[in-house]
């Protein structure tokens, strides 16, 4: 049985540790913590891992957020993945720092990311696991406050969170979205 797993974020070090990028973060985690590395693929970053008799494929999309649809939709299609075997995972701002919320179908919330993937895919009934970065800027900054630097007290707990968002994703590849929702959402 294959997943897809993708991190949503923004290539480039210019966006390497922004707010943006959590789902590059939890991707490499997840790569991390099989002892294995991303190689440059078509439209992104890709590795596979095992986890309890399943073959994870891991994805860091290199089309931008706002086009991540192109290369979901290429790499499920390539690895003859069903829709419902696919997880998302992306930064929330309606969630504080460090919550977290899995949903296996649902509206883009504002997120281009997700609104793109739903635009291509032309379907919202796919996994998403959307990782809390908070909302504390000011009106008018919220551009800046998602592409900005996690702040040191952030820092602190972010491996932490980022540990979460890694056990919810294997979990959600080997009991399911329902009893992984009941065990990790607000987490």
């Amino acid at each position: 049985m294959k997943y897809l797993v993708v991190g949503l974020g923004n290539v480039g070090g210019k966006y390497e540790n922004t707010r943006h990028n959590i789902g590059f973060k939890v991707a490499d985690a997840l790569a991390e913590r099989s002892a294995t590395s991303f190689s440059q693929e078509r439209y992104g970053e890709i590795t596979s891992i095992k986890h309890r008799g399943r073959t994870i494929i891991l994805m860091k999309p290199n089309t931008f957020m706002n086009l991540s649809g192109k290369a979901v939709n290429y790499w499920l299609q390539k690895e003859k993945i069903p829709f419902d075997k696919l997880i998302v995972v992306t930064d929330d701002l309606a969630l504080p720092f460090g919550k977290q919320r899995l949903r296996l179908k649902g509206s883009d919330g504002g997120h281009n990311g997700l609104k793109n993937i739903n635009v291509t895919m032309g379907r919202q009934d796919y996994a998403r696991l959307r990782v809390g970065i908070g909302n504390e800027f000011n009106k008018g900054g919220q551009i800046d406050y998602v592409l900005g630097e996690w702040n040191a007290e952030e820092l602190l707990q972010l491996d932490a969170r980022i540990k979460v968002a890694v056990d919810t994703c294997l979990s959600f590849t080997s009991i399911g979205g329902p009893q992984t929702m009941t065990n990790f959402n607000n987490k």
